[in-house]
């Protein structure tokens, strides 16, 4: 594994984050350093498509990235006839998404896609992951993409979202915030680390509450949904159509 070392050193001008290759190379270290439950996240999410898996249905993994989430749904997969679409905006993480699904021996078919998730139709779908992804949507984009992906949804199938959120209390939100950095802090990242990285998420990543992201599924046709993984101020929550 490629050791994270992007922001190890001072930068005179801080750019906007992007999964480029440079990302691509470290993301393995850089998300398991910097997501608390991440690994525990990744791991249940092949419990769950054991669970909520239909025969003949399509699972997609929207912002796949490297395709943790797509190989963990692929070994959850017990019934017969599913695919999984895995897709990525990015060229870099794409390339290394297949490469992953290639040396994974799991029978369930996977189609890797780069293109934007924003644009892919979601048909026939039992389970749907949006790992720490929608947070990289424009807000004003973020309701008309969970009813797109609600409308294509089986009833009874699932949608698993993560997310880092804010809270509405500045305590809390202060408090919550203090202890990521501390999270960090203890996997070996500097404070000008998480202080580049933080400027450089700025505008790219903008997380929301609990109940924004409540309502809005629940606006997006979903009959139940709610938290079932939260550490500090990540969380995952469970949407059933």
């Amino acid at each position: 594994m490629n050791k994270d070392k992007i922001y190890s050193e001072p930068l005179a001008n801080i750019a906007n984050f992007s999964f480029d290759a440079q990302v691509a190379d470290v993301f393995t270290d850089m998300i398991e350093r910097s997501v608390p439950g991440y690994r525990s996240i990744i791991t249940m999410i092949e419990t769950l498509t054991e669970h909520y898996a239909q025969p003949g249905s399509t699972l997609y993994d929207l912002g796949c990235s490297l395709g943790a989430a797509t190989l963990s749904m692929r070994r959850g997969v017990a019934v017969e006839g599913c695919k999984i679409v895995a897709v990525d905006n990015s060229a870099a993480m794409v390339e290394r998404c297949r490469n992953a699904v290639a040396r994974d021996h799991t029978q369930t078919d996977v189609e890797v896609v780069c293109a934007d998730i924003r644009d892919v139709e979601i048909t026939n779908a039992s389970v749907v992951v949006l790992n720490f992804t929608l947070q990289f949507v424009p807000p004003e984009a973020r309701g008309q993409l969970l009813e797109k992906i609600g409308q294509g949804m089986r009833p009874g199938g699932v949608l698993i979202l993560s997310e880092k959120v804010v809270f509405a209390d500045d305590h809390l939100n202060g408090l919550l915030a203090d202890i990521h950095h501390d999270f960090k802090r203890a996997h070996g990242y500097s404070d000008l680390e998480i202080s580049q990285k933080r400027s450089s998420l700025e505008n790219v990543l903008v997380p929301e509450t609990i109940p924004t992201h409540r309502e809005r599924l629940l606006q997006a046709g979903f009959s139940s949904c709610d938290v079932w993984f939260q550490c500090f101020n990540f969380m995952s929550m469970l949407a059933v159509k």
